[in-house]
């Protein structure tokens, strides 16, 4: 029987693990390696070896509705989309409020986590960790949860461009980057069009002679200030949408929104248009892009040939001359430096985790993965969604197929990945966020039902249906219920309007013409879900029109 865990990494991950452990009466023991919370949130002015790193400047691209953990909504004052220190705040509030910080150890680093010679029997792990004075430490832990992130290690592949040993400026990669100051006036080269990338050719450019950003496949770039002024993600990140990607082929939808987001800046003209579709991959999220390169702050190049000296030679033949910095906008490696090489299952060129949770070919269920996930969304609702699930299998109310079971299930999920996505050795993974939220919810039993909300609660069913996928929707029913979450949902754009009410405005009347639009909207959308479940599971509505009462968990 699991009792004590161990939680590697007090980020937003482990946070929420530890919350979700105590909710299953669990007695968690973080340990966290630097000397306060946040993970890479937590801001220093010089980088830490083996820690994540961000820049001065940094905010958010994912609005604040959409990264709240689902039963703590952010302040309503706070910003739509939040710098650094103000997610570093909310992190430490939602910390205080469920009494976290007395379960963390500071500045204690893991060395390893090995499983104990009796693991057969008891599925119990050794932890050793180190103090900031070099002491070590041997613990004895029923059941590990790794939440330590997956920038920490730069990539920096010098070995790909030739001639580099010759540059006689200086290089970085993006973990170094804290600020412009030493740019100014510069010749700089941003090698990789990631949205660090683009944050740093961007931020580089107001005080640079002049920023080249090179990029080897290209990339969408979308804003985050959506129609109306909206977030992009409140916007689009609806389950109404999510039914469209599952009823229409996806080039329907690619270029759907290709068309949108060339109607905004045409990207062959901008020299940004990427070799594969806009729904293969994770797109770049910048609203001042476009206009740097409109205004010529930002020149885009093709991939690089050769450095020599001072001088850049790229693919097209084109030579930049006199640079005087490199920044490696290149990714990360990841790694679990503390864990022996058996004990995590290898696929294709990822670490094959059921549900990209757990490890499937261990004797016990003792050791899970949280926040090691990408997708088009916030990684805190779905580490903590992962959290609650682990909590729940740690505890013996959720059961875990059997291994070979989870191989297959891990091998298929490659398959698809590949299938779907662009994957390579520095970004194995990615998910579709609503897909994943709601296949690990129904796992612990708290998946929204859009046929049972439609109805009996149809004003709760039309949010649902047509708002974002807030976490809250995760907390309607089920194990962990809170009761403000409908209240949460109704006033989330609530919360979105409040920070921009700065001046005082009389608001226009809604139009008959508007609101018989929008009802039918609704029951078009209505119909849409009803048929969208009916194919999908063609039994739900006999069943639940002859039972009539909602599903018991």
């Amino acid at each position: 029987m699991v009792h004590r865990v161990a939680v590697i990494g007090a980020g937003p991950s482990g946070l929420t693990s530890i919350k979700a452990c105590l909710d299953e009466g669990l007695m968690p023991t973080c340990f966290e390696s630097s000397d306060d919370m946040g993970g890479l949130w937590k801001f220093k002015e010089v980088p830490e070896p083996n820690r994540a790193s961000i820049y001065r400047s940094l905010t958010i691209n994912i609005s604040k509705e959409m990264m709240c953990f689902s039963d703590f909504p952010i302040p309503a004052d706070y910003p739509n989309y939040m710098h650094h220190s103000k997610i570093l705040k909310y992190f430490r509030m939602y910390a205080e409020h469920f009494k976290l910080l007395k379960y963390i150890r500071f500045q204690t680093s893991v060395k390893s986590v090995r499983q104990r010679s009796d693991f057969s029997r008891t599925g119990q792990w050794e932890v050793v960790t180190e103090d900031k004075d070099g002491q070590q430490e041997r613990h004895v832990f029923d059941a590990v949860i790794c939440c330590s992130g997956h920038y920490t290690y730069p990539n920096l592949p010098l070995k790909d461009f030739p001639g580099i040993e010759s540059f006689e400026g200086k290089y970085l990669h993006s973990w170094d980057f804290k600020g412009p100051e030493e740019f100014a006036g510069k010749r700089i080269v941003v090698i990789g069009i990631g949205n660090s990338g683009g944050d740093i050719a961007v931020e580089s450019s107001r005080v640079a002679d002049q920023v080249y950003m090179s990029t080897r496949r290209g990339a969408w770039v979308i804003r985050q200030v959506s129609d109306n002024g909206v977030p992009v993600d409140m916007k689009y990140n609806t389950r109404f949408v999510h039914i469209l990607f599952q009823l229409l082929p996806v080039n329907i939808l690619n270029w759907i929104g290709e068309t949108k987001l060339n109607a905004m800046y045409d990207h062959t003209m901008y020299a940004l248009k990427p070799k594969h579709r806009l729904f293969s991959q994770i797109p770049v999220i910048n609203d001042d892009l476009p206009m740097k390169i409109l205004s010529g702050a930002v020149i885009i190049k093709p991939n690089v040939k050769e450095i020599s000296g001072s001088t850049v030679v790229f693919k097209d033949g084109s030579v930049v001359e006199k640079v005087d910095i490199i920044v490696f906008a290149t990714g990360y490696n990841y790694d679990f430096p503390y864990l022996h090489s058996s004990v995590m299952y290898k696929s294709g060129h990822r670490v094959g985790l059921y549900k990209h949770v757990f490890a499937p070919n261990l004797e016990h269920r003792t050791l899970a993965v949280v926040g090691f996930i990408h997708a088009l969304g916030a990684i805190m609702p779905q580490a903590e969604m992962q959290a609650r699930w682990v909590a729940q299998v740690f505890k013996g109310h959720k059961k875990l197929p059997s291994n070979q079971a989870m191989i297959k299930a891990v091998e298929k999920d490659t398959k698809d990945i590949e299938k779907h996505y662009i994957v390579s050795k520095l970004t194995p993974l990615q998910v579709d966020f609503v897909s994943y939220m709601d296949n690990v919810a129904g796992e612990t039993g708290v998946r929204p039902s859009l046929l049972w909300l439609f109805f009996t609660d149809y004003s709760l069913f039309k949010k649902i249906l047509w708002g974002p996928v807030t976490a809250y929707q995760y907390r309607l029913q089920g194990p962990g219920k809170w009761e403000g979450a409908r209240r949460a949902i109704f006033t989330q754009f609530d919360r979105m309007h409040q920070p921009l009410k700065t001046r005082k405005l009389d608001e226009p009347e809604v139009s008959i013409a508007g609101r018989l639009i929008k009802w039918s909207l609704t029951i078009m959308g209505g119909g849409a879900a009803v048929y969208y479940f009916h194919v999908r599971n063609p039994t739900v509505i006999p069943n639940f029109l002859s039972n009539l009462r909602p599903q018991t968990v």
